[in-house]
Formats: C-alpha cells, structure tokens, sequence
C-alpha cells in the first residue's frame, strides 16, 4: 500500500463492490470503443481466473481508478484493465496508480510489464501515460495478433 497525499493505493479482490462495479464499466467502455475482434477487455470473471492482482487507488473511501496485473510467462506480467473514473482524470490519479502497481510488480520481482491498448483517440490519454512512465512500442505478444485497432507497448523495471 501507498500514500500520495490522501491517495491510496491498495490491492483489492472482488469482495468489494464498488471494484467490481469499476470493472464493469470499464470493460462495458472498452466494448463500446472497439470491434469485437479487436477488444482484449477481460471480465471481473476473467480476471479473477487468471489471477490478477487488482488495485485500487482511493481519496479516502472514494474508489477513483483500478487497474490489474495479469501473470503471462516467467517475470513477465500484463498490465489489464487499467481505468480512472472522469472525475479524477488530469489529477495525477492514473500516473499515481500506475507507479504503485509498477512498484509492487518489481518488489516481486517481475522484470518486464507489457500491455495493449487501443491505437485510436479514444485511447491516446492512455497511451501518453505509458509513454510517460517509460513503455515503448513492441510487437504482439502472449498470442495477440497484429492489430491496427491495437497499440502494444512493454518496459522493463
């Protein structure tokens, strides 16, 4: 858990409704965003099977983002999920999540994190985040297909 300010950032299970709720409508967006063949949104469900270490970040009890990390192979996770409520965007929410759940990913010693997101506007916010926090561009990879509809993107940490 960390603190930035009033910020918190905790990991979370599907106990909590609020965290499902957030999931749901983000992966309720992301099917709005994009063509069937092209969404890689996973459920609550989904994530759970896969065990995914899902975060939170919260003003107080007020949950504002949430994000998960999904094992893929040996040191390698995927960054899934990730979604900060309106109110909260351009607040520093989303870097202050993103920070935290790259930090516990390394104090597991997880070596690199890679994710994929859309490549249209309605994803270039995301896309700018990662940039920021040091992704670049790859390839596919953990059987995705290339996509034009697709923006992957990896880092070491």
């Amino acid at each position: 858990m960390t603190c930035q300010g009033r910020l918190t950032v905790t990991l979370e299970d599907t106990s909590h409704a609020d965290v499902v709720e957030l999931l749901q409508i983000h992966e309720a967006l992301m099917r709005t965003q994009t063509p069937h063949a092209s969404c890689h949104v996973k459920s609550v469900d989904d994530l759970t099977g896969a065990g995914a270490r899902i975060f939170s970040l919260r003003d107080n009890d007020r949950l504002l983002a949430i994000g998960a990390l999904v094992g893929i192979g040996p040191g390698h996770e995927e960054l899934k999920s990730m979604h900060v409520r309106d109110i909260a965007r351009g607040r520093g929410a989303g870097k202050a999540l993103l920070e935290s759940m790259l930090s516990d990913a390394r104090s597991r010693g997880v070596q690199r994190i890679s994710l994929e997101t859309g490549a249209g506007t309605d994803h270039a916010t995301a896309r700018s985040l990662y940039t920021r926090a040091g992704f670049i561009p790859c390839g596919p990879y953990a059987g995705y297909a290339d996509d034009p509809l697709s923006t992957f993107m990896t880092r070491e940490i």
